[in-house]
């Protein structure tokens, strides 16, 4: 075996020139998605009205093992592709744990986050089809400033509905979607039919995910040569998204490094599903087993506390009909400071990977999340965002047990964003202002009775 460097930096060509769509090697396949009149799978000249068509394909697409990145994409990749995968040396030291901790950096690009991979690929399209822009959702802010990004690349007009608290909370990352020239708005908001909706049976809510989408969603249908387009979830976004696992899998095995343990934080999945992607596919072929922890905050636990059932996508009820682990569309989470993992459902290709056992879950209190997070922070010098920094205090916990078994694993989790656009909630942290809150399971279930009732 070479000697192992601190970080891990494929070279060029060794960048992937494919997706890879998991459910290809899924023996059970994740349910199809449902148009909400019909309660029928949802064709592809109905999904075409909402999404680009070609993304609309890779949706609907659960047998196509690979799909070709376009060269356009590809040179865009190249900017800040492949990423590197880091050996944290110096939070083992500080842990005296007999672990090897590996995380793969997504946060090297002005977007600060995994997001810009799908992004560009969505933005491609749509300029493809010959669209005029798109509209979409942002909770705290990654995904907005990753397709402002992409969508000034591409000269295509970018209209962001960003979840109210996130919009107040993180002002910096607003300001970045804008310079990159994106119109934010705060969602709920009195623009659209929906967020009038809510603002009315949710007087003075903070906003949510759900909200944010199908505001949307709405701001797309109603305008002429614009599509909606989603930073996760979907299974068009986990495909764009392999490029971290590929990665991350062929630089572990340039250096024959076999990861016991791969941890990430969970809010929609695309930054888990992203990282697992090819591992999970080694799961269903038989060719390996690993340990994959899905890490979810405790104020939002879809995967630990939810149901699996056929639920609305949105909070407005306007989106297709996933079968995922849900708390229920109309469950609007505390406004805790992960603002990218306030969703109330889950993947449906992480849901499905769930349900059959290959992967985990567990969910964590805020303050132990900002707890870890500075503790990376002061001996790895990368000031984590709060979202990644869940996938960080279970790498600790999991390093610790090692500890105190003295058993050698490799952990690899996904440090998928950065924190320099979260210091409000670093502040509330450091002030002793920040709690943590857990819903009731008598919040939980009137949220999910709520749910519709799919056979």
């Amino acid at each position: 075996m070479s000697e192992i460097p601190y970080k891990i930096y494929l070279e060029e060509k060794e960048m992937p020139d494919r997706w890879y769509n998991v459910r290809a090697d899924m023996k059970k396949k994740p349910a199809p998605i449902l148009n909400p009149g019909t309660l029928k799978p949802v064709t592809l000249e109905e999904l075409s009205g909402i999404f680009c068509e070609e993304l609309a394909r890779q949706e609907l697409d659960d047998t196509t093992a690979y799909f070709d990145i376009p060269e356009e994409i590809r040179s865009f990749y190249k900017m800040y592709r492949p990423s590197p995968l880091v050996r944290a040396y110096c939070l083992e030291k500080k842990l005296d744990t007999p672990a090897h901790i590996y995380y793969k950096f997504e946060g090297n690009n002005t977007s600060g986050s995994h997001k810009l991979n799908s992004a560009i690929a969505q933005a491609y399209y749509a300029k493809k089809q010959g669209l005029k822009g798109v509209t979409t959702e942002t909770g705290a802010g990654q995904w907005g400033t990753a397709l402002s990004m992409a969508c000034s690349y591409f000269d295509l007009d970018c209209q962001v509905y960003m979840v109210k608290v996130s919009y107040e909370q993180k002002p910096f990352r607003r300001e970045v979607m804008r310079t990159y020239g994106a119109n934010v708005t705060p969602s709920p908001s009195m623009n659209t039919e929906v967020g009038r909706k809510i603002n009315a049976e949710f007087p003075g809510t903070t906003g949510s995910l759900g909200c944010a989408i199908s505001e949307a969603v709405e701001a797309a249908v109603t305008q002429e040569g614009y599509r909606y387009v989603l930073g996760s979830v979907l299974s068009q976004v986990l495909l764009h998204q392999s490029v971290i696992g590929l990665e991350t899998k062929a630089a572990l095995d340039k250096y024959g490094i076999k990861a016991d343990m791969i941890i990430g934080c969970a809010g929609g999945g695309s930054n888990l599903g992203g990282l697992i992607s090819p591992f999970a596919g080694e799961i269903l072929r038989g060719e390996a087993s690993y340990d994959i922890i899905a890490v979810e905050p405790a104020s939002c636990p879809s995967l630990t506390r939810g149901v699996y059932a056929y639920d609305f996508c949105d909070t407005g009820k306007v989106c297709p009909l996933a079968k995922m682990y849900t708390l229920g569309s109309g469950f609007i989470p505390s406004a805790n400071h992960a603002g990218g993992l306030r969703y109330h459902g889950m993947s449906s290709i992480v849901s499905e990977l769930y349900d059959q056992g290959l992967i985990r879950a567990t969910s964590v209190e805020q303050t132990s999340v900002f707890e870890a997070a500075e503790m990376f922070a002061r001996v790895e010098g990368i000031l984590p965002a709060p979202e990644s920094s869940h996938a960080i205090r279970v790498a600790i916990d999991e390093a610790i047990k090692c500890k105190k078994t003295g058993e050698e694993k490799n952990i690899v989790f996904g440090l998928t964003g950065t924190g320099y656009f979260d210091l409000v909630a670093y502040q509330k942290y450091n002030d002793g202002e920040m709690g943590d809150y857990i819903p009731t399971d008598e919040e939980l279930q009137k949220s999910i009775s709520q749910m519709p009732k799919v056979e």
